[in-house]
């Protein structure tokens, strides 16, 4: 059985999974409700570049959620 997709609660595009891990690290691990880095950082009031940073940070940090 093929695994849904996960999908943007504001514009329902495809997630990538980098922006689910993002929301389970900013928002709780057991969010069921994931948004895009472009929504993300919308609902923020940053820019999607200031997520990316905190991605590319999460990972140099050897978070699990981030592999």
């Amino acid at each position: 059985m093929e695994k849904k997709k996960k999908q943007c609660v504001d514009c329902k595009k495809t997630l990538k999974k980098d922006e689910i891990a993002l929301c389970k690290k900013l928002i709780s691990e057991d969010t069921t409700d994931f948004m895009c880095l472009d929504c993300f950082a919308e609902y923020w009031g940053c820019s999607r570049e200031d997520l990316e940073i905190k991605i590319a940070e999460f990972k140099e940090q050897g978070c699990t959620l981030f592999t």
